[in-house]
């Protein structure tokens, strides 16, 4: 058990100067466009919605680690007509059994102008508690719910290693930031 703790700990602080780092616009532009094409290739039926969407948020590396006490932290931007419109951060706290470090990605589609307009004036936006997320579950054939589609928010978590089930950003406050 020892060794485990150390072997987290390394991984921890290896990690740590990556999320630590502001990445500048013009990366986490390069990071969004990255993710976007990825989460193409995973979800036809994502990338329909995001056609559909008045606006796309963007988290391309979501750094989540806990020993005990745990936290998630990144950085991306929000997409309005294909360009960047702003940069947000995403961050987040639990107290639990946890052990472990995960990245992830996130892609939030707004798919009204109010839910967006909404999430721009605030000042904080926590998902759960200022706008709902949806979040998609795909099912055979790479199909989207149809309740899901008809949500104002959708959202997709995935990895590099294709579309990630059962997670939540309930709780994650996502404010914007300067670049």
């Amino acid at each position: 058990m020892k060794t485990m703790l150390v072997v987290l700990a390394a991984s921890l602080l290896t990690l740590m100067p990556v999320s630590l780092h502001a990445a500048s616009a013009e990366e986490i532009d390069a990071r969004v466009n990255q993710t976007l094409r990825a989460f193409y290739r995973h979800s036809p039926a994502g990338k329909e919605l995001a056609k559909q969407a008045v606006g796309v948020l963007v988290f391309p590396d979501v750094i989540k680690a806990g020993i005990g006490i745990g936290g998630e932290y990144g950085e991306g931007a929000l997409r309005v007509g294909g360009i960047t419109a702003a940069y947000y951060n995403v961050a987040s706290a639990s107290v639990g059994f946890q052990l472990g470090v995960q990245v992830k990605s996130e892609v939030l589609l707004f798919m009204s102008q109010g839910a967006l307009d909404s999430f721009r004036s605030s000042d904080g936006w926590e998902a759960g508690v200022d706008g709902s997320v949806a979040l998609v579950t795909v099912g055979a054939g790479g199909q989207v719910d149809s309740n899901t589609v008809q949500q104002p928010i959708i959202g997709f978590i995935f990895s590099n290693k294709g579309l990630m089930y059962n997670l939540s950003i309930e709780g994650s406050k996502i404010t914007r930031i300067d670049r």
